[in-house]
């Protein structure tokens, strides 16, 4: 695009509410449009726990993509809290992106979700049709596992689904039609200012950014042995510094962790043998927690228990739900 175009091309600037069942790929097209790690993704279901905001800025729009938990029936507290958050993220949004995976046929679940997006979003014309206030899109995730005779027919399935504004294939793991998913994106978002500077790429305080990549970790380390059950709070960030002068010096800074489990049971199959668990997630975390921190940091984790916490209303609250 030249600077002639741009000068020519309104900005555009909003909220996309990413949205989908459990597992169908949200965190990981949210990292991939954005370049870096934002949000866990994990082969494991129900993983974020957060409406993680992911900012998207290019020369002419800047796209804030909320990746939205899993909409689903709750079965504990904490379910019931991660619905609420779903409703907080779609409350105030000018896009709605609908997470639709390639290798799956639509079920219960994505009409559960369709169903839901058309009371917040649409209202029912005389001739049974939809007239949707914000546009929604269908991004049918995890193609590098179709052929094109199953992906065509898989566009046709969903095109017979809803009424969708517009509809795009992409594989965000291969990268492969990325491009395309940020232009449409970019298309149906309405003209506005740019509201962050050009090289913040979350809402998220370093603290919660850090917790997640911990917990993200230790859902790949541990993959099935991990209890489902797992937090992680980042109780400190100590930056090097004189206690007098209160002037920076060189040295590490110190990030204290808590991770909580709910049965001490669960403690030793986090720690692992020797803490082989514990020094693996640091080791992996190194480079990152170094960048968000701004200067190399160690990494202090501590594993604690934390009896029933998905059902506990005070201790969801201490633990940031």
């Amino acid at each position: 695009m030249t600077d002639n175009d741009l000068a020519s091309t309104p900005y555009r600037s909003g909220f996309v509410a990413v949205v989908g069942r459990p597992n169908v790929g949200k965190s990981t097209l949210i990292n991939a449009l954005i370049g870096t790690q934002i949000a866990i993704a994990s082969s494991r279901p129900e993983t974020t726990r957060k409406a993680i905001r992911g900012i998207l800025t290019t020369p002419d729009a800047q796209l804030v993509l909320v990746d939205t938990p899993g909409i689903h029936r709750p079965r504990t507290l904490l379910g019931q809290r991660l619905n609420d958050v779903v409703d907080e993220s779609l409350s105030d949004v000018d896009v709605v992106a609908f997470l639709l995976p390639g290798d799956q046929k639509i079920g219960p679940g994505d009409k559960r979700i369709l169903s839901r997006l058309r009371s917040d979003f649409a209202t029912k014309r005389e001739d049974g049709t939809w007239n949707w206030k914000v546009p929604l899109i269908a991004i049918v995730t995890k193609i590098d596992t179709l052929s094109r005779e199953e992906l065509v027919s898989k566009l046709i399935e969903i095109n017979e689904f809803a009424d969708f504004a517009d509809i795009v294939p992409v594989s965000a793991l291969e990268h492969d039609n990325l491009d395309e998913v940020r232009k449409v994106l970019i298309e149906h978002t309405p003209e506005g200012p740019q509201m962050y500077p050009d090289d913040q790429v979350t809402e998220e305080r370093p603290e919660d950014t850090i917790a997640e990549l911990i917990r993200g970790a230790f859902l790949e380390t541990l993959d099935d042995e991990l209890p489902h059950s797992l937090a992680v709070v980042v109780d400190s960030i100590e930056y090097p510094q004189d206690n007098e002068t209160g002037e920076a010096f060189d040295g590490k800074a110190l990030v204290s962790v808590s991770i909580y489990v709910e049965r001490d049971s669960q403690k030793p199959i986090i720690i692992g043998k020797g803490a082989a668990n514990l020094v693996a997630v640091k080791k992996k975390l190194r480079t990152p927690v170094n960048r968000i921190v701004g200067q190399k940091a160690k990494l202090d984790l501590h594993v604690k228990v934390a009896k029933g916490w998905q059902s506990d209303p005070k201790q969801l609250e201490k633990l940031g739900f």
